[in-house]
């Protein structure tokens, strides 16, 4: 064997976005939350990180390259993920002693986004949860999603969720060690395929808040907060896990928007507050606040269409079913035909809707969505990372 001989894994990992909200943590040197929370994974056809992990003996050191810059990997949450892994091998060479020694060597990582990256569309928990899997792969660990998940987790706590497809639960676990608070399947992709996702991209800066600062700033000082842990998030993950199930839409939906902006609640309660959402924001809560009343009236019975849900930043995520696509999405692409994210295949089976009896006194929403969207993203629920030989370095 060439003692330069370069072994080398790559795979894709998708975005998750969660519905009932991971916020604050209970241990944050081993990332361990507060709440449970629950997510749905998106299809890496439209939002994914790819990385390649790649070792040999000539590796001078471990190193990083996201979207082409060099990243520093010597934090103690990185460093807690590849000791992990390490390990894991370690253990495999000393049982197989025919086994090369890939844990002695260093690792070079090369990862990209398809997405912009720090904002708000969960870019850390697509990059660890490729990060993990992609040396997983490398190493050949014989692992679960599941105990990878528990790896995953320390880089980044929702990365735990994108090693899943479909719709992913975090428990929060109550074991000191965290050796309990990990991932599990509510229900895969193929069990719910009509869900859909529009995601208005509100902002593409950087947060100035990040969520750990944000998280720790909430704990120490949110009133609500207490609450939210105690009662509102236990009540909603079974609520939650039974709309899955059921394919309840009605259901999912007025939980999500309830929790988003539960969520968002605690965040204004913090102090000093935090401002993750904006006006464009609350113009696309209007509009599909707007888009449910106008289809209760028509129908004559109680039900949303579509449900809004904000992470830590500004961006809207706006899920709907694919029934519903033309009064939903096409209504948005009516406003923001201009904005980039419409071609392509998704975009272009849309069609655009002009809906007097919705946006009847919107227009004031409509006016800040054109101005302060500046691009849209289409997508569906997906499935969990997956192995790809196309590698980056």
């Amino acid at each position: 064997m060439a003692s330069d001989e370069v072994y080398r894994a790559s795979t894709y990992a998708p975005v998750n976005i969660a519905v009932i909200k991971y916020w604050g943590k209970r241990d944050p040197k081993l990332n361990l939350p507060t709440n449970s929370s629950l997510s749905v994974t998106l299809s890496q056809d439209d939002l994914r990180t790819h990385t390649t992990a790649s070792c040999s003996s000539s590796t001078p050191h471990d190193s990083l390259i996201l979207n082409g810059h060099d990243q520093d990997i010597s934090g103690a949450r990185t460093q807690a993920c590849l000791h992990d892994l390490r390990q894991h091998r370690q253990q495999l060479e000393s049982s197989d002693p025919s086994l090369p020694k890939l844990s002695t060597m260093k690792l070079k990582l090369v990862s990209e986004n398809n997405f912009p990256t720090a904002a708000g569309l969960a870019s850390s928990a697509a990059g660890f949860a490729a990060l993990v899997r992609a040396i997983a792969d490398l190493y050949a660990l014989p692992l679960t999603p599941t105990q990878l998940s528990r790896i995953a987790r320390q880089g980044s706590g929702s990365a735990c969720r994108s090693l899943m497809g479909g719709y992913v639960a975090w428990e929060k676990g109550t074991a000191a060690d965290g050796s309990d608070s990990v991932a599990y399947e509510v229900a895969p992709a193929h069990h719910w395929l009509e869900m859909r996702a529009l995601i208005l991209v509100a902002s593409a800066a950087k947060k100035d808040v990040s969520s750990t600062a944000g998280m720790q700033q909430t704990v120490a000082s949110s009133s609500l907060f207490e609450k939210r842990v105690d009662e509102v998030v236990p009540k909603r993950m079974k609520a939650m896990e039974k709309a899955v199930q059921e394919r309840d839409f009605e259901a999912f939906a007025r939980l999500s928007m309830k929790d988003s902006n539960n969520f968002h609640a605690c965040c204004l309660d913090t102090d000093p507050p935090i401002f993750y959402m904006n006006d464009t924001s609350r113009c696309a809560v209007r509009l599909c606040e707007a888009i449910n009343s106008h289809h209760e009236t028509q129908s004559g019975k109680a039900g949303a269409i579509c449900a809004y849900t904000f992470d830590a930043g500004p961006n809207a995520v706006v899920y709907y079913l694919a029934d519903n696509e033309q009064a939903v999405a096409g209504l948005f692409k009516g406003i923001l035909q201009g904005k980039e994210g419409w071609e392509g295949k998704r975009g272009g089976s849309v069609k655009e809707k002009e809906d007097r009896g919705v946006l009847e006194g919107m227009e004031v929403a409509v006016e800040g969505l054109k101005k302060g969207v500046s691009r849209i993203i289409l997508t569906g629920v997906g499935d969990g990372p997956q192995k790809t030989e196309e590698h980056l370095c």
